[in-house]
């Protein structure tokens, strides 16, 4: 089993270079690229406009294959990746098709997109089909998150946000370049009428992608796994039980917001120890 993180928390502290550098170093066979940091949002005007991050620059592909190479020189190489969101804002859904080309220059096999939070299977499908062309040619798939809102004091419904919905978001595309990425920590908040198992066991084989963190069972708290509420030997059954072929990606990127540029490597490794735990508890069921 094969571990990665996300490496957007860490490249807040140290730059996405020295970010890898670090994963590498930290034990992770892989990392996730973080393609957040692309998009500069107003939430409350619901707008946003490129960054001034090298990603949305002319000279992009030199920036990812300097990412690359560092990858490539430290042993370790880039498993997926995650486009900017939300994609209801109309500026971010405009960078997809330079988050997939970022991902397939970087060597990622899967880039998670999120659907659009308040639109039904039917009308996030046409925004993935607009999509898939490209990132077949690009040899990327595809994989949608299961998301939620917020109302009172807890979660409440968003596009796959309960497993029914989510399978039929996968079943309405029906392409094989287009699959499940599961969002754990998600899948356990209050109010959703669903869990991470009920999920894994309606996906199947559709399957593709995780993103690991726990939480108390309400707030969305991105923490490391075995550190909340969530019963992990629980999902690591189920994702045995389908054979789960993907990789583990932790995405508990609040681990790192107590620590500085000069101590984060420490908290990476600790990153790196709670998912490699976890990785050896799926494979010795």
């Amino acid at each position: 089993m094969k571990i990665s993180t996300e490496i957007g928390s860490i490249s807040k502290l140290v730059g996405e270079k020295k970010a890898v550098e670090y994963v590498a170093k930290a034990g992770f066979d892989a990392f996730d690229l973080s393609m957040f940091c692309m998009a500069e949002i107003d939430w409350g005007a619901r707008t946003a406009k490129p960054s001034s991050h090298p990603f949305c620059g002319a000279k992009y592909l030199n920036e990812i294959r300097e990412i690359k190479k560092i990858a490539n020189d430290n042993g370790i190489f880039c498993n997926q990746s995650h486009a900017p969101f939300p994609v209801y804002i109309k500026e971010i859904k405009d960078m997809m098709f330079r988050a997939l080309e970022l991902s397939a220059e970087a060597g990622a096999k899967v880039c998670v997109i999120h659907p659009d939070n308040f639109k039904n299977a039917q009308e996030n499908a046409k925004i993935f089909n607009d999509l898939l062309p490209f990132a077949k040619s690009l040899g990327v798939k595809i994989a949608t998150e299961n998301m939620w809102n917020w109302h009172g004091a807890y979660a409440s419904k968003a596009a796959c946000s309960h497993h029914q919905d989510f399978r039929e978001h996968i079943d309405v595309v029906n392409d094989d370049y287009f699959g499940a990425c599961l969002d754990i920590g998600h899948a356990e908040m209050q109010g959703l009428n669903t869990s991470a198992v009920q999920m894994i066991k309606t996906l199947g084989d559709k399957l593709i992608a995780l993103h690991i963190h726990d939480n108390n069972l309400c707030y969305d708290d991105h923490l490391l796994p075995r550190k909340g509420s969530i019963n992990f030997t629980a999902i690591l059954t189920a994702l045995k039980e389908v054979n789960y072929g993907g990789d583990f990606t932790l995405e508990a990127d609040r681990h790192l917001s107590t620590f500085t540029k000069e101590n984060c490597f420490e908290g990476v490794k600790e990153m790196a120890e709670a998912t490699r735990k976890l990785a050896k508890a799926f494979e010795n069921l």
